[in-house]
């Protein structure tokens, strides 16, 4: 469930009110895509005036930069996390793919938001989420380059198939409605990646 809209004149701290007001900005683009949304709608959203909304963002598409960057950052933070749980590969390769999938699974729709924006074009959106799949695809790498001693460019080649499979295959598991329990299709999606990456001998323990 999102969380209602904070009441007009309630005192909040500078972060406090901004992260209200990405909340709220959140749920409308969600809904109703960046070119749809208006910043009337997401001022109502957090109940507030617009002067305050634009005391904190100048247009909407530093509003809409802001909360994709917040959702890009979190999700390359929980791919890294899931990365750095463990020095056991099979369970690395788990913990990755299921870092998709709650992603994808997460309150009020960001992923959409980062995924499926019909901003995808603009230069400046379009940095931000490339960027963090690159940097998904980094951490990948990385723990792939150590560990099998491939070069770079091979590394790099199978992390972006990992990360590529976790991402489209999560979204595709939303969007049908969950008819495979989530636990279970991790599970499948993580041995489909583990055993082709088990295929490259390990160069240390």
């Amino acid at each position: 469930m999102t969380e209602a809209p904070v009441q007009r004149g309630a005192r909040l701290s500078r972060s406090a009110r901004r992260a209200q007001l990405l909340l709220a900005a959140r749920d409308v683009f969600a809904a109703q895509g960046y070119h749809a949304a208006a910043m009337d709608d997401i001022a109502e959203r957090a109940g507030v005036s617009k002067p305050v909304l634009y005391q904190h963002f100048p247009g909407k598409l530093e509003l809409y930069r802001a909360l994709l960057t917040t959702y890009a950052d979190e999700l390359v933070g929980s791919v890294r996390a899931a990365i750095d749980t463990t020095t056991d590969n099979r369970e690395r390769v788990h913990a990755a793919v299921t870092a998709y999938f709650d992603f994808v699974a997460g309150e009020g729709g960001a992923y959409r938001l980062v995924f499926e924006s019909d901003l995808r074009r603009e230069p400046e959106a379009a940095a931000v989420v490339d960027g963090a799949l690159s940097q998904c695809i980094d951490a990948v790498a990385a723990v792939v380059t150590e560990d099998a001693g491939l070069d770079g460019d091979r590394a790099r080649l199978l992390a972006v198939g990992l990360v590529g499979l976790s991402q489209v295959t999560a979204q595709y598991w939303l969007d049908s409605e969950q008819t495979v329990p989530r636990d279970e299709a991790i599970s499948l999606m993580s041995a489909l990646a583990w055993r082709g990456l088990a295929g490259f001998p390990l160069v240390h323990d």
